[in-house]
């Protein structure tokens, strides 16, 4: 068994978070564990509240995980404070955690700000460079490249600056409002581009969650950059096609769409 961490806050509706990155972990078959940076009081319609948890208590979760049973894989999501970020980026060094996945959550799906204006800066300089990739969406990646993104010619120039200035692969994702649901992967040099069918479902609250678990995931299980994606590709597109709509806002996927058997 494959097992993979998710660091990252908790989502109460269960649409994204911990709560959707342990779905899509196990519908990827993978062990999920979970370390919580902060709880929020959410639903489909935004973010109300969020508490973060103490540095200290980030820490004793994490020595717990890493010294019983090992991630095959890490993904980070929200991480908002300055010193949560540290910790979470000393642990990881300290443990000599492999195969990162770092969605840099700056923003809600909903439009809510998730992360403070001075974590920003911690973010860049402890723990992009830790990463194997980062899954930035259009909005995240002009705050991480300084540049404006508004054709496919600046998202390969904004993924060439965040790869060259933090040493890691970078997933850049389209999205409808530019390019349909084609994302690029820019590393080593190298842009590949990986096309996606678009799908007509307004629910995508936690997408981004599902995206980066899916592709952690995959990289537990030995698969390479590439193939991770496109694996974590097909995954999502397949929680979007289900069409399940539950809430009064921006719906959560439905992560257990290829899951059958008695139970289901």
């Amino acid at each position: 068994m494959y097992t993979a961490l998710t660091i990252a806050g908790s989502d109460s509706s269960g649409g994204a978070g911990i709560q959707a990155d342990i779905k899509t972990m196990t519908a990827n078959g993978v062990y999920a564990m979970s370390a919580v940076t902060a709880l929020t009081a959410q639903n489909t319609t935004g973010v109300t509240a969020i508490m973060e948890v103490t540095p200290e208590f980030l820490a004793e979760q994490l020595d717990r995980i890493f010294t019983d049973i090992f991630p095959d894989a890490v993904k980070t999501g929200m991480v908002s404070s300055p010193e949560l970020i540290r910790t979470t980026a000393d642990k990881l060094k300290q443990y000599k955690a492999g195969n990162i996945v770092v969605d840099p959550v700056m923003v809600a799906t909903s439009g809510a700000k998730l992360i403070s204006a001075e974590a920003i800066g911690t973010l860049k300089t402890e723990l992009l460079p830790l990463a194997d990739v980062v899954t930035p969406n259009i909005p995240e990646a002009e705050v991480l490249s300084g540049i404006p993104v508004k054709d496919t010619d600046s998202m390969v120039e904004a993924a060439r600056i965040i790869s060259e200035n933090y040493g890691t692969a970078v997933l850049l994702k389209g999205g409808h409002s530019l390019n349909d649901a084609n994302d690029l992967l820019y590393d080593k040099g190298k842009a590949v581009w990986f096309s996606g069918k678009r799908i007509n479902n307004p629910n995508t609250h936690g997408t981004g969650c599902t995206l980066s678990s899916a592709i952690a995931s995959n990289l537990a299980k030995g698969r390479d950059m590439a193939t991770a994606i496109r694996a974590a590709k097909n995954y999502i597109s397949g929680a979007l096609a289900a069409g399940l709509d539950l809430g009064k806002g921006s719906g959560p996927l439905n992560h257990a769409f290829a899951i059958e058997g008695d139970f289901c």
